[in-house]
This record gives structure tokens, C-alpha cells and sequence, in this order.
């Protein structure tokens, strides 16, 4: 028996598994919990009014941050495993990140200075890079002596992935709309923070497993091609890299900088070369991969290519897939109706309830199983744990006893009535909302008008309630926002932008959907999903890898044809809509599916496809084509606003739609093509 195979047995099995996988899978689920819950949050608080907390971006403004900070986190991995391998372990870069990203998110919760979110998001990055490489490394060699069980022990920790990104949006998501942003951001650290001390307090269960710094030995079997020439980097290689590499960060990071700050370093004597910059790099990091790849022998040098092939599909999938955090949270937002009336605002309490509960019962009952295994040698991560979920049993109660306790308050509130004449040439009336700090004039006509606001407590009909307009849609202040709201606008020398109102009737059975909430429902989705994917690939009928890509690229734009359609009723430049969520729902669901068909198999064609000395490289590479597709998603959907204005939100998702259907199909057709430069591999 094998050494790893005693650490394995040293302290018992939970559901057929080591305990020691489980101590991984709740360190990464509250990980995820805090990245997803903080992602969730970060583009709405950006763009929300300064009078609730916010910073009143514009969308162009909040998502060159939001995609350079998701950029990030995947080229930071690179350097963070290169540290872990040569220097100072798996173990330790696991935990120094998770404290980093502790601090990030500390540093996101204080409302002390704006500077404090730009540290906390660097911190982030940071952490990242030492923490998400390094946790699925310690699984790599803890199964090292049972291959066999590593696909078993993988798709666990995936359901703890999804179970955390799940949480965390849920949570995070909803207290940082319901309640505070701050809280929002702090909820995510505190889980990161339980999450880092679980892992610390364990760690003596893994051995001496991630404790030095190991080669990396790869598991997979020896390639017929494995003794092909070497290729190695000559200076005019390293020095590419070098080259490409700055140009490519350097870009990333000015993007916010221009949009944001007004501090353009590729600006030179008025004249922006930032597009001809990053083109420059592009080419420069073709020419690079073209020239590698054309010094290798014929049968590397072709599989090679199709990694290729895959990687700009890659991009392109993820330029449109993570629009979820961006232009897809947006239109939650705005342009969807989630208020839920009647026997609809019955079932979805009682929907939301199940799939909550039932997911973390069932984690819950995988804990108490844990405990059972390792409670005595390792009773204080153990407390840590059930500390951890306590507080979500905790917050899951209060959010459900919340809704459940919630009014629909029909809200009077007073609006001068004018009148302005329309691209027509007719007049029409216009209603403008009268603020506490300002005062009607004897010939304005006053003219109350009425609103729905859901919010929980003892309201009464006759009370006088505060609200504030954000993007043409009225929130309702609590005493704590008010004095924010008054504080913040005072600060930024603004009027008062509170609105009093009058409560003129309660109605009942009514909730409304947090925006952030449709988030969930791509882990929900890929935890319903995941198996009979993982059945189709294990069956007969298993496709080819170009016909999985384009298959989930072509789900992929008939979810935005989803939204194309259901935004078609919104009008060129329109603020605010009240579309159905089935569309986000159906968006959100084939967008799953088709990240169910790309996403999963891309790093094992990658392992199959290149000889194991490359492996790392390729990796490496695979993650800067994710990083590209995110930072392009975010400039992408910070255009969601200038299209709007000119055209509508139909021909923004079209553009989703089109692109990616269009670039499926074309990998489809190119099928026989691939499968022969994959010289046999499936």
C-alpha cells in the first residue's frame, strides 16, 4: 500500500470518500461562497444611486473594473501555482490566499474611503492566485495512489463549488440589496475567514501531503509522441512573453483606470493608442504561438493547433457566459418585473425555500458525517464548521421568515406635473418626484402619485415612509438608509434626493425577487444537470470535442435570443421595463447547459492532447484565454447603455445571440477537420 493511500485511510471514509476530501470541499465551498457572493453585488453597488450607498457609475464605468478584476483572477493562478511548486507548498499558498482574501473582503466592507474597495479588490486578485490553483493540486496528490477514485473525488468537490456559489449569491446577494452593501461585502468575508481557519485547524490530516514543494508529476498515461524532440524557449521566446505579457496586464489595468479615474497611460498628445496597443500584443502573442508551434514534430504540432481551435472558443464563450455578473445583473435590475403577485408570490416562496433548504440539508447531513470521522482529532476546525453553519442555517430562516413577513405598501408621494412636447409634435404630461429638499413654487401643480414598495415590519396605512428614485425606479429608505442617503449627499454637496410618501394601502401575498437571485440559478442548474451530462459523455452517443464546443456555444446564444426576445417589447433608450423573468430563466438555463457541454471537458482535452512536460504551459495558456474572455465580457457589456441609447436591448442581446451561434456552428462544420488533428483522441 502506497504512503498516500495510508493518509487517505488515516481518518476514515464519509459517503465512500476520505474524511480528508471533505476538510477541501468546505474550504472551497465558503471560498466560493465569498467569491461569487462579493462578484454578485459588486456591479449594483457600483451603479446604485450615492443616496442607498452606492457610487452611481454608469455601466461602461463599473464593468471595466468588474472585468478587470475577473481577468485577473485567472492570470494571478499562473504565478500563484509557479510559487507553490517551487517555493513554499500547496498548503501554505492555500492558506496565506485565503487570509489575503479575508482582508479583501475586510477592506470592501469598510465605508471609510473609496480607496478602501480598489485595496480590497487587489487583495483579491492576490489571494486568488495563491488559493484557487493550489486546492485542486492537494487533491491531485492525496488520490496520486488511487487514480481510480480521483474523477469520483473531483465531481464531489465540484458539487462543493456550485453548493458555495450557490450560498454565496443567495446571501450575500440578498442582504446587500435588502439590507447594506457593506454587510453584502463583510458576509463574504467572514466565510472566507471560517473558511481559511477550517482548513488551518485540519491541515494535519492531509500528512505531509502539499507540506514542500513538489515537481509536478503528471498522473496521466505516457503518449506514443511522448519522446518527441523538446522545444525549448529560445531568447527571442522569453523575451515575447515578456512583451506580450505586459502589454496584455498593462491594457487590463488601464481600462478602469481611463474609464473611471480619467487616467489614460496610453494616452500621448491627446491621441488614445490603447486599441492599437492591445492589438500589438495580440499579434505579438500569435506570433509567438504560431512560431512554437511550427518547430514542434507534425503529430504535436497538430494537436497543438486544436488546443488552439478550442482556445478561441474559449474566448469567445466566456466574453458572452460572464455576462451574469455584468449586463445580465443589469437587466435583472432594471428591466425585469420581480414583483411576484398572489399564487405566483406563493410559489415562488415556496420554490425558493426548497431548493435552499434542500441543498444544504443534504450538506448539513455530509457534515454531521464528517464529524463522526474526525471530530476528536480535529475538534476545533470541526467547531469552526458547524459555527459556519449555524450562521447559514441562521441567515437562511431570517431571509425566509423576511419574505414571508414582507407588505406590498401602496405608497402616495407628491410630483410637479408638466407638460413637454414629444418627437411627435404632441404634448404629454410629465410627472417629476418632489424632494424633501426642495420646495413647490405657488403655480406648480402638485399631483400625488402612487407606487408598490415590499418591505417587511409594522407599517401601517397613514405612516409616512421615505424613498428615493435610482434609474427611474423608487426604493424604500429605512430610518439607517435615510441618515446614509442624507450624510453621503451632503458629502458629495447634492440636494437631499429623499421623497416622503404616505402608506395608503397594505396588500398582502406579494415578494419581490432580489435581482441578484437569478445568480443561483447556474449552480442550481449545473447540480440538476451534471449527471446525465456526465452519463451522455460516458454512453455511445459521447460527441466529438468540436462538436461539445459548438454545441455550447450554440446554447449559449439561445439563451440571449431568450432575452433578444423578451427585451422586444422595451423601448430605444428606455431607463426602467418590467419584462417577465421566464426569459432570464431560460437564459440562465441554457447557459448552463452549455457550460455543461464546454467548460468541464476543456482541461481534460488539454491533458490528452499534449505531451506531459507540457502540460503546465498549456494550463497556463488556457487560463489567459479565460482571462481574455472575461476582460472582453466586461467590455462588452459596458456598452449595454450606449446601445440602449441608439438602438435598443433587442439588438445588445442579438449580439450575443449571433456571435456565438454563429462561431458554434462553424466549429461543428469544422469537426472532421479537428478530429484529424487530434490524431485519434476523444
Amino acid at each position: 500500500m502506497s504512503k498516500n493511500n495510508d493518509i487517505l485511510n488515516s481518518a476514515g471514509t464519509v459517503i465512500g470518500h476520505p474524511s480528508q476530501l471533505f476538510v477541501l470541499f468546505f474550504t472551497e465551498m465558503w471560498e466560493r461562497f465569498s467569491y461569487y457572493g462579493m462578484r454578485a453585488i459588486l456591479v449594483l453597488f457600483l451603479m446604485s444611486s450615492i443616496g442607498i450607498g452606492g457610487w452611481d457609475w454608469t455601466s461602461k464605468q463599473a464593468l471595466s473594473l468588474y472585468g478587470t478584476y475577473t481577468a485577473m483572477v485567472y492570470l494571478t493562478p499562473i504565478l500563484g501555482g509557479y510559487l507553490a511548486d517551487k517555493h513554499i507548498g500547496y498548503r501554505k499558498a492555500v492558506i496565506l490566499g485565503a487570509l489575503i482574501m479575508t482582508l479583501g473582503h475586510a477592506s470592501m466592507a469598510l465605508e471609510f474611503a473609496d480607496i478602501f474597495l480598489y485595496i480590497g479588490i487587489g487583495l483579491l486578485i492576490i489571494g486568488n492566485g495563491l488559493f484557487k490553483p493550489n486546492m485542486t493540486s492537494i487533491i491531485s496528490h492525496l488520490y496520486k495512489g488511487s487514480p481510480e477514485k480521483k474523477d469520483g473525488a473531483y465531481t464531489i468537490f465540484y458539487m462543493g463549488v456550485n453548493a458555495g456559489a450557490f450560498l454565496g449569491i443567495l446571501l450575500c446577494g440578498y442582504i446587500g440589496e435588502k439590507v447594506s452593501w457593506s454587510y453584502g461585502f463583510g458576509l463574504a468575508g467572514i466565510f472566507m475567514l471560517l473558511g481559511a481557519l477550517q482548513f488551518y485547524l485540519a491541515q494535519d490530516i492531509f500528512g505531509d501531503v502539499g507540506m514542500k514543494p513538489e515537481k509536478n508529476e503528471i498522473d496521466e498515461p505516457t503518449m506514443a509522441f511522448e519522446g518527441d524532440k523538446l522545444n525549448p524557449f529560445s531568447m527571442l521566446d522569453k523575451i515575447l512573453i515578456g512583451i506580450s505579457a505586459f502589454i496584455g496586464v498593462s491594457w487590463i489595468i488601464n481600462d478602469p483606470l481611463s474609464n473611471i479615474g480619467g487616467i489614460n497611460m496610453l494616452s500621448f498628445g491627446g491621441t488614445d493608442i490603447s486599441n492599437g496597443y492591445i492589438l500589438t500584443g495580440v499579434i505579438i502573442f500569435l506570433y509567438l504561438i504560431i512560431s512554437r508551434i511550427i518547430r514542434y514534430p507534425s503529430q504535436t504540432r497538430d494537436r497543438m493547433i486544436a488546443i488552439v481551435i478550442f482556445a478561441i472558443m474559449t474566448v469567445c464563450f466566456w466574453a458572452c457566459f460572464e455576462q451574469a455578473g455584468g449586463s445580465m445583473t443589469i437587466f435583472a435590475k432594471q428591466y425585469t418585473n420581480r414583483i411576484m403577485s398572489g399564487t405566483w408570490a406563493t410559489v415562488f416562496i415556496i420554490i425558493n425555500i426548497i431548493i435552499t433548504v434542500v441543498p444544504v440539508g443534504i450538506i448539513t447531513y455530509v457534515l454531521i458525517k464528517l464529524f463522526g470521522q474526525t471530530f476528536k482529532k480535529y475538534r476545533f476546525s470541526n467547531l469552526v464548521l458547524a459555527t459556519s453553519f449555524v450562521i447559514i442555517w441562521g441567515l437562511i430562516f431570517w431571509m425566509i421568515n423576511r419574505d414571508l413577513t414582507s407588505n406590498a405598501l401602496v405608497v402616495e408621494y407628491p410630483t410637479i406635473e408638466t407638460s413637454k412636447t414629444n418627437d411627435a409634435g404632441e404634448k404629454e404630461l410629465v410627472y417629476t418626484s418632489l424632494l424633501e429638499s426642495q420646495t413647490a413654487s405657488p403655480t406648480d401643480k402638485i399631483v400625488n402619485q402612487k407606487t408598490t414598495i415590499i418591505e417587511p415590519g409594522d407599517i401601517k396605512v397613514g405612516d409616512k415612509v421615505n424613498l428615493i428614485e435610482v434609474r427611474g425606479k423608487l426604493l424604500f429608505l429605512n430610518d439607517q438608509k435615510v441618515k446614509v442617503a442624507r450624510e453621503k449627499v451632503v458629502a458629495s454637496g447634492k440636494e437631499s434626493p429623499i421623497i416622503q410618501g404616505t402608506v395608503s394601502k397594505i396588500k398582502e401575498n406579494e415578494v419581490e425577487i432580489t435581482a441578484t437571485w437569478f445568480g443561483i440559478l447556474n449552480s442550481l442548474f449545473i447540480i440538476m444537470f451534471a449527471p446525465l451530462f456526465s452519463r451522455w459523455w460516458e454512453s455511445k452517443y459521447n460527441p466529438s470535442a468540436a462538436t461539445k464546443y459548438g454545441l455550447g456555444l450554440i446554447l449559449l446564444g439561445i439563451g440571449f435570443g431568450a432575452l433578444a426576445f423578451g427585451s422586444m417589447s422595451i423601448p430605444s433608450g428606455a431607463a426602467v421595463a418590467s419584462v417577465s423573468i421566464i426569459w432570464l430563466i431560460l437564459a440562465y438555463l441554457f447557459h448552463t447547459l452549455g457550460e455543461l457541454c464546454l467548460s468541464p471537458v476543456s482541461l481534460s482535452y488539454i491533458s490528452k492532447l499534449v505531451p506531459g512536460r507540457m502540460i503546465a504551459l498549456m494550463f497556463g495558456v488556457w487560463y489567459i484565454a479565460i482571462a481574455i474572455g472575461n476582460k472582453v465580457a466586461g467590455k462588452m457589456g459596458g456598452a449595454i447603455e450606449e446601445i440602449t441609447s441608439q438602438y435598443d436591448l433587442t439588438t445588445f442581446f442579438l449580439i450575443f445571440t449571433v456571435v456565438p451561434i454563429g462561431l458554434g456552428l462553424l466549429g461543428i462544420l469544422l469537426n472532421p477537420l479537428v478530429k484529424k488533428l487530434m490524431h485519434g483522441v476523444t
